[in-house]
């Protein structure tokens, strides 16, 4: 069986001592296509010259909601004026780095009201001006999305329309973004939560996703599935996600398998 990680994170420090030797691990084990998604300028660079030197592995660049610039001790108006100019700046080097080889997506971007609810502005300013980036090199998205439900999909429908549209990342269990995201026919990555034992809305979320709109991810190296929860992740644990939605849909391994490469060769415009 061919598997598609469609997230993950090599280009993280928790790899450093053995990046090499796990990304041979995983494609000796099945993995036959990944994505290393960017989160900042310098995890961007990471995920390039990952891809680079990997056949199977693509790269995403971007700046994700969690590393925007940050000047929160700084009066209001000096605030914005250099939340805005340090991070304009940033984005042109993130549009020229998505114009390099082996990039397929502008990502991950979105708003995390989790671990920071003192910048939604900020935060909303950069998801979109990174759309408009995405929109001008006609790239899809990835959204990384967190208790911030509701002003994600105001800004999707009513601010600025992904025109190559993309993946809701590690997409959040909850039904209403779901069935918005399909609507604005986004595709739904399903990563190690789907699998916890205490996972609240999993299989209707796996339900309510056609066969035809899902990807498999592990964000590695966070979230290890059940039965590896706890240890560091990586893309040989893609393999749960797919089981968990072959058993709650009641079909295949092979056929989950099967459908969710060739979704993210679609998204991601990966020769199949």
């Amino acid at each position: 069986m061919k598997l598609f990680d469609s997230h993950a994170h090599y280009n993280d420090e928790k790899f450093n001592q053995d990046r090499e030797e796990i990304l041979n691990q995983v494609y000796e084990e099945g993995i036959a296509r990944l994505v290393c998604a960017g989160y900042n300028l310098e995890s961007s660079k990471k995920a390039i010259e990952i891809a680079q030197s990997h056949d199977f592995v693509y790269a995403t660049v971007g700046i994700s909601p969690n590393d925007i610039p940050n000047f929160e001790n700084e009066q209001i108006d000096i605030k914005d004026f250099f939340f805005q100019d340090v991070f304009l700046e940033q984005l042109e080097q993130i549009k020229e780095l998505a114009k390099k080889e082996k990039v397929v997506a502008i990502g991950e971007i979105g708003l995390d009201y989790y671990w920071n609810k003192e910048n939604k502005e900020e935060q909303k300013f950069s998801f979109m001006k990174q759309i408009e980036v995405a929109n001008q090199l006609q790239l899809p998205i990835v959204i990384h999305t967190r208790e911030a439900v509701y002003d994600t999909l105001e800004i999707l429908k009513h601010e600025i329309c992904p025109v190559k549209k993309g993946v809701f990342h590690c997409c959040p269990l909850n039904l209403d973004l779901i069935k918005e995201g399909l609507k604005l026919d986004f595709y739904i990555s399903f990563a190690g939560a789907i699998t916890f034992k205490n996972a609240k809305n999993a299989q209707e979320a796996i339900k309510l996703v056609p066969m035809e709109r899902i990807l498999i991810e592990t964000d590695s190296p966070y979230l290890a599935p059940e039965p590896k929860r706890g240890t560091r992740n990586d893309s040989r644990n893609v393999k749960y996600m797919a089981q968990k939605i072959a058993d709650v849909k009641g079909i295949s391994l092979e056929q989950v398998v099967e459908t969710t490469y060739q979704n993210a060769c679609k998204i991601f415009e990966i020769k199949y």
